[in-house]
């Protein structure tokens, strides 16, 4: 069909936004992206460990030929939601026949313990953006102590583990899981990273307590601690003596702190694990311990921001139970469960659909997939009027923010002062860390 008229909003320029867009202006329609961030990339740019430089590069050269696309317009710096510069009325006003919201999940996740507003208690995500610099995260000051317990044993637990180990150089790590280790979500090549400061006694004695609750629901110990250990023989030489130790079948419960409000201990309690629908679950066995630590990061997850202006439910945007348009079987229509209507025109991809799943590639496979949906309805409305007048309204509105806004123009620029940066100063990489640092080097 041709869509070279209709006119299509994103909102948010992570890999899913990106790659919504490029599928769109491919299909002829016109794409305006507004982004939250001054540069695209999203957790792709903030997210990915700071020192995997060559896969950060590739993925930038790939989303700078995506803006390069002639139907596609970015806006950095532009805040869309109920408390932006612009709300999705404001984009709809200005002519928009959709909008495409891939703005991630913003909100984090807690467990709702006694103890996590005490000093010393932090969520990865602000941890994770703080040491990828991205603004204002980058100029928060964290107060890392030197013994860390992290909640969670997923991807994101370890890239925490990467930092508090090779970076902070604390004096212990310690993982703690409310599962098993047969259950662990952290890659094997992610555990290279922080495999040799693994303390091997330590792990060893750790299953041997565990094993008994293991075997009860016919999990394999040595498997399980075989896996843990295939990281070791391709494991990066350790630059520090921080010791690394798992505590598994724990179950957090709260956090202790002293008189001035820090932490200084996480209370578990001993879990074990139960066998219930094809899988397990876990029983708390009534017994409880502290764990002697001065910092506690939550590495559980992400939801969606509340405040973004769309119906949420269960920590997530709410998508049509029945969608007009699926793709692969799935929904990526946004739905009001309060006049059971479908909002119109209006569609979520990426984290926004369904947060913390998947990495890059699956991000941008829903991207292309939230697109394809938006594709199928522009083909039921009517042939839409000429998009010129509307890019000027656009254009006109971001004239009038009070802050300064940046297109794909300037993103290119700022791309090549930060390289020439990094070459003058003989880095791997160069990134300015506040949004002032890269207003004033675009002048």
């Amino acid at each position: 069909m041709e869509n070279g008229n209709y006119l299509v909003a994103v909102v948010g320029a992570g890999p899913a936004g990106l790659y919504a867009a490029k599928k769109l202006a491919q299909a002829g329609v016109e794409v305006v992206i507004f982004n939250r961030d001054i540069k695209p990339g999203g957790l792709a740019e903030y997210g990915i460990y700071h020192t995997k430089y060559r896969m950060k590069a590739g993925l930038r050269k790939q989303f700078q030929k995506i803006l390069a696309e002639q139907k596609i317009t970015y806006y950095g710096n532009v805040r869309v939601g109920n408390a932006g510069d612009l709300n999705l009325d404001d984009l709809r006003q200005i002519g928009f026949q959709a909008i495409v919201v891939t703005v991630g999940a913003q909100g984090t996740k807690w467990l709702g313990l006694p103890g996590e507003d005490l000093k010393g208690v932090f969520h990865a995500k602000d941890l994770v953006y703080h040491y990828n610099k991205l603004p204002p995260f980058s100029e928060r000051q964290f107060a890392i102590g030197r013994r860390v317990a992290l909640i969670g044993v997923g991807n994101v637990m370890i890239d925490i583990a990467h930092w508090m180990i090779r970076d902070k150089k604390v004096d212990e790590v310690i993982a703690v899981a409310r599962r098993g280790p047969a259950e662990v979500k952290f890659t094997k090549k992610e555990m290279e990273s922080v495999a040799l400061n693994l303390d091997l006694d330590a792990l060893e004695a750790e299953f041997e307590r565990v094993a008994v609750h293991m075997r009860a629901v016919d999990q394999d110990p040595t498997a399980a601690k075989d896996f843990i250990l295939s990281a070791l023989p391709k494991a990066k030489e350790p630059n520090s003596e921080s010791r690394f130790t798992f505590q598994f079948l724990s179950s957090p419960t709260r956090m202790l702190g002293d008189d001035r409000g820090e932490v200084r201990g996480l209370e578990v309690e001993d879990t074990k694990l139960v066998a219930r629908n094809g899988g397990t679950k876990t029983h708390p066995l009534g017994t409880r311990r502290v764990l002697d630590v001065d910092t506690v990061v939550f590495c559980i997850g992400d939801k969606v921001d509340e405040s973004f202006g769309l119906p949420v439910q269960w920590n997530a945007f709410v998508k049509h139970p029945t969608p007009r348009y699926p793709i692969n079987e799935l929904s990526y229509e946004v739905f009001d469960p309060e006049t059971q209507k479908p909002l119109e025109g209006v569609f979520v991809a990426g984290w926004s659909r369904e947060a913390s799943s998947g990495l890059v590639g699956y991000a941008r496979k829903d991207g292309e997939n939230g697109a394809e949906a938006v594709l199928q309805y522009l083909q039921t409305l009517p042939a839409p009027e000429d998009t010129a007048n509307h890019l000027g309204a656009v254009a006109e509105r971001m004239a009038k923010l009070p802050h300064p806004v940046v297109d794909k123009a300037g993103v290119e620029r700022l791309s090549q002062i930060e390289r020439a940066q990094a070459e003058a100063h003989g880095l791997e990489d160069f990134k300015f860390a506040t949004n002032r640092e890269m207003l004033e080097a675009l002048g």
